[in-house]
C-alpha cells in the first residue's frame, strides 16, 4: 500500500494532513467516535457582497449556481461565496480530538476556526477533513467560516469538461469526535483502513488489511488491535488481534492477513454479498476508536477477444453515464437524490455506471456496492471537446493537483468492490502540450496505489499514444448524431479490433440529444447544434447502434450518453439554453424519453410494455407506423377497438408497419396477457389531413 503523504495543504504557515472521508460512517461505527452532522445554522455571503445584511440562511447541501443552471444562464457565477456558523464545543469534548467533515466543496475551499486560517482544499469531488483541536475552545462558542470558490484556476482540475463547474458546500459536512489515539481521518480523505484483495478464487480469498493508526499525545501509546470479519447474517467468520506500539505525534501503518475458505462472491447484480470488516483498537480494554469497511470478494479480467469476465463467466457490460446535477438543486443534491438516480439506472436494467467526469458522492459508491452495479470512477482531468480552452497545461501545480485528484480517489473508494475502473481523462488532445508524459505519471501512481483494479480512459482520438498509457481504453463515438450513419458504429468497432489486435477496446460514450417537445412524423437526422432536437431521432439512433453493438462481445464497455439531461453553460440547442439533452431522461427527473423504455426492454427481464411516439399527438401522414418495446411475447394492436393485428418483439421492439388512420383523433392500444397478468398501453393520435 503506497502511503507517502506531502505537505500540501498550508495555510499561514500551519501545515495539515487533511482529508477524511465518510466511507466509515456508510457501513458503520462503533461508540468510540461519534459524527454530528452540521447541515443546519449555516449563513451565507456572496463574494461580492460587502454588507452583513446580503447574508442569507442556508442549509446543506447548497449551491449559489442552482438557478443559472435551470435557466441556462451561459455566464453563470464562478467566483467566491462565504458559509458561517457556530460551532457549540462542550465540556465533555475535553481530551478528545475533533474534525470538521467536508464531503465535497466546489471548487475550492479555505477554512478559518475563531478568524485563524487551519487550512485549504485544492479540488472540488473528493472528500476532506480538518484537524479543529487545537482550534477550539470546550465549553465555549466557537466561529466557523468557510471561503469557497468555483473560479476558473490553471492550477486546479478540471481546466474543460462539457458541464457546470458548480460552487459552494454542496455536499454534507459533519463534527467528528474520537479519542487521542484513533484510526486516523487524515489520510487523502480515506477511512484509514484499507482491504487489499490480494487473490481470490471460488475457493478461498486472500485479504491484506491495513490500519492505519494517529497519535495525538506526546507519549507513545500501546493498543491492541482486533479485526474481525462478519457475513451477512453477521457471524464472525475470521478475527485477529496484535499489540502495537505507536509513537507519540505518529501515524503507523498495521498489516494484517486473512484467509476466506470457499468465500461467497460478490456477483454484480445478480449477487452483490458483502461482508463487513470491522477494525477495533483498545487501550487494555478500553475502546479507543473502531472503522467498519464493506468487503465484496470478487476477481475479473477482460480479454481483447470475448471481452470483460466476472468470477470466471463473461458479463457483457452495458450502462450509463451519470453526472450529478438535477433542476432546482444543481450538485447540491441529497441522499435521496442520488438513490433516485441509482433506482432509475437499476430500472433500466443496467449493469455499469461510469461517474463522469469526476468523483460522486459517497452514496453512489454504497448503493452500487449493494445492489451489484459495476463502476467506472474518473479523475476530472476532462478535455473540452470542440472549444477553445485545453484540458491541460504543463504546469506544476497542475501536475501537484492531478495526482491528489487521484489520491483521494483512490484511497477513498479503495474498498469499495463496486469499483472496477479507475479513469485517468477523457477526452484530451495530443497536440501542442502533449499531456502523454503526465499520463504516464500517472498511470503509475495508480498502479503503485491499487495494482488490483484496471486503469481506463476515455478518448475521440482513433489513432494516438494517449490510448495506450491505461490497462484498457474506450472510446466515445457519436456515429448518427455528429455526422455519418448509426450503423458505421459496427463498421468503426471491426476496423479497430482489426487493427489492434490485443488491444481490450470498450465504448465508454454515444448517444443523441432529444427534447420532449420536440416531434415529427417523418426521421430525419437533426442538427446537433440547432434548436430542433426531436425525441424520434434520439430513439432510432439508440435502436441503431445498440444493434452493432449488442454482438460484438470484445467491446468490453457499452456505455450511453447520458442517463439524464444534465446542466452545460457552453451549450444553446435543442429547447432550452445551457442544457445537454442527451439524457434518457429530463433534468427533472419527471419524464423518460422513448429511448429509456427500448434499453430497459433489452436490458430488464421484468415484464414490461411501452408504446412509442405517445408524444407526437398531432399527426400528418395517413398511414404510419406504429411502434412500442417490450418483452411480454406477443402484442396486439387496436385502432379504435378494431385489431390491427399482433406481432412479436425483435430486439425489444413491436413494429406494425403501414397502419391507416382516418381523420380525427384515434384511440391507439397495444395489449397482451401473461398468465393472470395484463401489460397495455395506449394513447389519442390525431391525422390532421
Amino acid at each position: 500500500m503506497y502511503t507517502t503523504q506531502d505537505p500540501y495543504y498550508k495555510c499561514l504557515g500551519f501545515l495539515i494532513l487533511l482529508l477524511f472521508s465518510h466511507v466509515t460512517y456508510a457501513y458503520g461505527q462503533g461508540p468510540s467516535r461519534k459524527e454530528i452532522t452540521l447541515n443546519s445554522g449555516w449563513t451565507f455571503m456572496p463574494g461580492y457582497a460587502k454588507r452583513k445584511t446580503d447574508t442569507r440562511p442556508v442549509t446543506l447541501p447548497h449551491t449559489w449556481n442552482a438557478s443559472e443552471a435551470d435557466a441556462g444562464k451561459k455566464a453563470y457565477r464562478r467566483g467566491e461565496g462565504s458559509y458561517e456558523r457556530k460551532l457549540n464545543i462542550p465540556n465533555s469534548y475535553q481530551g478528545k480530538r475533533l474534525f470538521l467533515k467536508f464531503e465535497g466543496v466546489g471548487q475550492v475551499a479555505w477554512l478559518f476556526v475563531n478568524d485563524t486560517c487551519v487550512g485549504e482544499h485544492i479540488g472540488g469531488y473528493a472528500g476532506f477533513s480538518f484537524e479543529i483541536t487545537d482550534f477550539v475552545t470546550p465549553g465555549q462558542e466557537n466561529s466557523i467560516l468557510v471561503r469557497v470558490s468555483n473560479a476558473y484556476r490553471i492550477d486546479a482540475l478540471p481546466l474543460g469538461g462539457d458541464f457546470t463547474k458548480y460552487g459552494g458546500i454542496y455536499r454534507p459536512v459533519s463534527l467528528l469526535v474520537t479519542e487521542k489515539v484513533c484510526i486516523t481521518p487524515l489520510d487523502y480523505g480515506a477511512p484509514g483502513v484499507y482491504l487489499t484483495q490480494k487473490k481470490v478464487t471460488a475457493q478461498r480469498a486472500e485479504v491484506d488489511i491495513t490500519s492505519r493508526l494517529s497519535n495525538g499525545t506526546s507519549s507513545k501509546a500501546k493498543v491492541k488491535v482486533v479485526t474481525q470479519i462478519r457475513d451477512k447474517q453477521n457471524v464472525i467468520i475470521a478475527s485477529m488481534e496484535d499489540l502495537h506500539t505507536v509513537p507519540s505525534g505518529s501515524t503507523l501503518a498495521v498489516d494484517q492477513s486473512v484467509t476466506i475458505k470457499n468465500p461467497h462472491l460478490w456477483q454484480g447484480r445478480k449477487d452483490p454479498y458483502l461482508y463487513q470488516v470491522e477494525v477495533s483498537i483498545y487501550d487494555n480494554n478500553r475502546l479507543l476508536d473502531n472503522v467498519i469497511q464493506p468487503l465484496g470478494l470478487r476477481f475479473f479480467r477482460i480479454d481483447p477477444e470475448k471481452g470483460f469476465f466476472l468470477n470466471g463467466q463473461y458479463l457483457d457490460l452495458y450502462g450509463v453515464n451519470r453526472h450529478q446535477d438535477k433542476a432546482g438543486k444543481g450538485n447540491a443534491l441529497s441522499r435521496a437524490d442520488h438513490q433516485q438516480d441509482m433506482d432509475l439506472i437499476l430500472e433500466m436494467g443496467a449493469n455499469m455506471v461510469r461517474l463522469s467526469h469526476y468523483q460522486h458522492a459517497e452514496a453512489i459508491y454504497d448503493y452500487a456496492d449493494s445492489t451489484g452495479l459495476i463502476l467506472w470512477s474518473e479523475i476530472p482531468l476532462v478535455g473540452i471537446g470542440g472549444y477553445r480552452n485545453r484540458g491541460y497545461y504543463n504546469v506544476a501545480a497542475l501536475h501537484a493537483n492531478g495526482r491528489r485528484q487521484l489520491l483521494e480517489m483512490i484511497r477513498q473508494n479503495y474498498n469499495h468492490p463496486s469499483v472496477f475502473f479507475w479513469g485517468l481523462f477523457n477526452e484530451l488532445k495530443d497536440k501542442k502540450e502533449s499531456p502523454l508524459n503526465y499520463l504516464k505519471l500517472l498511470q503509475e501512481l495508480a498502479k503503485k496505489e491499487d495494482p488490483t483494479r484496471l486503469t481506463t480512459a476515455a478518448t475521440n482520438l482513433d489513432r494516438s499514444d494517449l490510448n495506450g498509457v491505461t490497462d484498457v481504453i474506450a472510446w466515445n463515438k457519436y456515429f448518427g448524431w455528429y455526422g455519418d450513419e448509426p450503423a458505421e458504429m459496427g463498421r468503426w468497432a471491426d476496423a479497430m479490433h482489426r487493427d489492434f489486435p490485443g488491444r481490450c477496446l470498450g465504448i465508454s460514450e454515444y448517444g443523441a440529444g432529444a427534447s420532449i417537445y420536440h416531434h415529427e412524423d417523418t426521421l430525419v437526422a437533426p442538427a446537433p447544434a440547432g434548436k430542433w432536437h426531436p425525441e424520434g431521432w434520439q430513439a432510432y439512433y439508440h435502436e441503431e447502434n445498440w444493434r452493432m453493438l449488442k454482438d460484438r462481445p470484445f467491446l468490453w464497455s457499452k456505455l450511453i450518453w447520458n442517463m439524464f439531461d444534465f446542466s452545460s453553460a457552453t451549450r444553446n440547442e435543442g429547447d432550452h439554453p445551457g442544457m445537454n439533452d442527451k439524457g434518457l431522461i429530463t433534468f427533472d427527473r419527471q419524464t423518460k424519453k422513448d429511448a429509456f423504455y427500448f434499453y430497459k426492454a433489452n436490458w430488464n427481464d421484468a415484464p414490461m410494455l411501452h408504446l412509442a411516439e405517445k408524444r407526437l399527438v398531432e399527426r400528418t401522414k395517413k398511414v404510419t407506423n406504429v411502434k412500442a418495446y417490450g418483452n411480454v411475447g406477443e402484442v396486439e394492436l387496436y385502432i379504435n377497438g378494431v385489431s390491427r393485428g399482433a406481432k412479436e418483439p425483435v430486439m425489444g421492439i413491436y413494429l406494425w408497419e403501414n397502419i391507416t388512420f382516418e381523420a380525427g383523433e384515434s384511440t391507439v392500444v397495444i395489449k397482451t396477457k401473461t398468465g393472470d397478468s395484463v401489460y397495455m398501453d395506449q394513447c389519442v393520435w390525431r391525422f390532421i389531413p
